[in-house]
């Protein structure tokens, strides 16, 4: 198993294996027979494959690619194919020979799949067997699409998707109905026979699934957990995909009691980690800890090294405790709080009331994640601006536009406005909407009204949260603006974008969501930008003052041991959030991508979470509160992020 610092990272690393097991192979007159997947996991390889080709002259010529699955029926020209897929990201830019690319057939007559895939199976043993394998994994722990029951010994072959492959895929194909119900697979004897297999996931979403299949028993209900037994399978994950694992969450397990021994407990985030897990496994609050507690649960050098229970709770506990502020974005005539240090006189009087700049990836994250936090900088007195980075027009359900549309038509009846055109053209986005095919592409003027129905719901929960209509900023950043699921890389533009508005707002505070679980990758691609966007101005005097806090999205909260400040909510204040949330209409009831198989709203999911960490930190022995927001700061290379002011 291998652990990089960055997806990006591990991707680097993974191509270049790739590249010299094709040079390797070409030097000595002979074939590299590759087993390729789909996905978004594994299109960063593709992405160094191809500029390896380009820029270094890697050939492609003595290649033999087998793709792991295909969905069925699927035409190879339709927007979710896989044959389309590599085409696009892989063999269109390369020079291998079209002929051995091979792609299960999607449209392959239902009577002839069960021969079909028996060819399949033979055209890999007369290539000489797969060299290297690359997998993702979904979350029902399927390689390929063999999903829970897929046998160890299975075959190529037609197979029924489940429920949570499709949900998972409905992102893709502009809702779970449209999702194909079948797939051909490669099946797990058939990708266990290869000679190398190299696993990929990045995000916290993978981390409970790897947990399983690298530590969990081996059984059919998780497929990739029979990789444990190859010789030559490794896991390529990120720290995110990895948190889950024994030797990140608890590595004081790791050897029995003296497992804990070679850890560096001078570093006072292991010490942090290692006492909450203690309090939440022996559900105890944390100053009720005691010595036996430590010894019995492999913390014995913890506690040798601190000097013992006492003065390792009392460290953590304190160290919870000021991270609780009814104030984040400082307060009135108080020191500055420097993070994790509590007050500091010395640093002077704290600036009030703080320019501040809210970015939400979607319309709506904002509220969702961060509404209570955001509501209360307005109260406070603070200048909040919002930035609203992407459109989000593709989460909007078809007749949701067209009811949009209508309103139009009837609006310019009543009020007796000569609006011929409008009138035309609702009529031609109805016309279209009516006559869409399953999958198809928004036409723009289609995508033109979802945008601004998420445009003026936006506005209405910014403006309920009490920001000023001149202090809200759509940026429509163009990796998104493909009117599908699949997105452009980060690009200049994007980066540009970002960087002219933080040098116009020049914020004294900034809040960004800094989740990865996002499964549709948007989240990501926001928090690079505004990352870029930061080294770049890093040496402005504001930014070096610049105050970065990270909040998470709608899928999970930071762990109590990463939380660097949370800011508590009362009933009343739990209640404006969700009626923020309420003004994203479009939203409400059933969002078209809802991400993880979860039927909780998004508000439910937010009030939910924020019990949850408010729970979790009652049980710690803090506060009792209603809800809690939790957030971690960053600093771009430079900068000071001397944290909030004010407990």
């Amino acid at each position: 198993m291998l652990v990089y610092a960055s997806s990006a990272e591990a991707s680097r690393a993974v191509a270049h294996e790739i590249a010299a097991l094709i040079r390797d192979k070409a030097a000595r007159g002979e074939h590299a027979v590759l087993g390729l997947a789909t996905g978004s996991t594994p299109h960063a390889v593709y992405d160094e494959l191809v500029r390896l080709h380009r820029d270094e002259g890697l050939s492609f010529a003595n290649v033999v690619s087998f793709n792991l699955d295909e969905y069925w029926p699927m035409p190879p020209d339709s927007l979710q194919s896989y044959r389309r897929f590599m085409n696009e990201y892989l063999f269109d830019h390369v020079d291998i020979d079209p002929a051995n690319a091979h792609v299960p057939d999607g449209q392959m007559p239902q009577d002839r799949i069960a021969a079909y895939c028996v060819e399949y199976e033979e055209r890999i043993r007369n290539a000489g067997g797969i060299d290297y394998q690359i997998l993702g994994i979904g979350r029902t722990g399927h390689i390929g699409f063999n999903e829970p029951g897929s046998g160890r010994d299975s075959r190529t072959r037609l197979i029924t998707l489940d429920r949570v492959t499709r949900m998972d895929a409905a992102s893709d194909f502009f809702g779970e109905w449209n999702v194909p119900r079948q797939a051909i697979t490669m099946g797990v004897g058939t990708i266990l026979d290869a000679k190398r297999i190299v696993l990929m996931a990045f995000g916290e979403h993978k981390a409970p699934i790897i947990r399983r299949a690298v530590e969990g028993e081996v059984t059919n209900t998780v497929a990739a957990s029979f990789l444990q037994g190859h010789a030559g399978a490794k896991f390529v994950l990120d720290g995110a995909a990895a948190a889950e694992l024994t030797r990140f969450r608890a590595p004081w397990l790791l050897g029995g009691h003296d497992g804990a021994a070679d850890l560096d407990w001078a570093d006072p985030r292991l010490v942090k980690k290692a006492v909450i897990w203690l309090a939440r496994e022996v559900d105890k609050p944390i100053l009720k800890l005691t010595n036996e507690d430590y010894n019995t649960n492999g913390l014995q050098g913890l506690v040798a090294a601190v000097g013992g229970a006492y003065d390792a709770n009392i460290t953590v506990f304190k160290s919870l405790q000021r991270t609780i502020t009814g104030w984040p974005g400082g307060k009135p005539d108080r020191p500055r709080f420097v993070v994790g240090k509590g007050v500091d006189a010395s640093n002077g009087p704290d600036i009030y009331p703080k320019r501040v700049l809210v970015f939400s990836p979607h319309p709506d994250d904002d509220v969702i994640s961060m509404g209570g936090t955001f509501i209360r900088l307005c109260d406070q007195g603070h200048e909040v601006h919002v930035a609203y980075q992407t459109s989000g027009n593709i989460a909007v359900f078809d007749d949701e536009a067209e009811r949009h549309a209508d309103f139009v038509q009837e609006f310019c009846t009543v009020m007796d406005i000569a609006a011929d055109e409008a009138h035309a053209l609702a009529g031609e986005v109805q016309a279209f909407i009516r006559g869409k095919r399953p999958g198809q592409i928004d036409s723009p003027d289609l995508q033109t009204i979802k945008t601004l129905i998420r445009r003026t719901e936006a506005r209405a929960a910014a403006r309920y949260s009490g920001v000023q209509l001149d202090r809200i900023h759509f940026l429509d950043m163009p990796f998104y603006e493909t009117g599908t699921v699949k997105k452009k890389p980060l690009g200049g533009e994007d980066v540009r974008i970002v960087a002219e508005l933080l040098e116009r707002v020049r914020p004294h505070q900034v809040y960004a969501a800094g989740d990865l679980s996002d499964p549709h990758g948007t989240h990501r691609v926001c928090l690079a930008a505004i990352m870029a966007a930061a080294e770049r101005l890093a040496d402005r005097d504001w930014m070096r003052d610049c105050e970065v806090w990270l909040y998470r999205g709608a899928w999970q909260e930071w762990g109590p041991e990463e939380i660097e400040m949370a800011v508590p909510l009362s009933p009343d204040e739990v209640a404006r959030k969700r009626k923020a949330i309420f003004k994203h209409e479009s939203q409400k009831d059933t969002a078209l991508f809802p991400g993880p198989t979860d039927t909780r709203e998004f508000w439910q999911r937010a009030e939910d979470r924020n019990r949850e960490t408010a729970e979790l930190f009652d049980r710690l022995g803090l506060p009792e509160y209603q809800a809690i927001e939790g957030f971690v700061s960053w600093s771009p290379t430079g900068a000071a992020n001397p944290g909030r002011g004010g407990a």
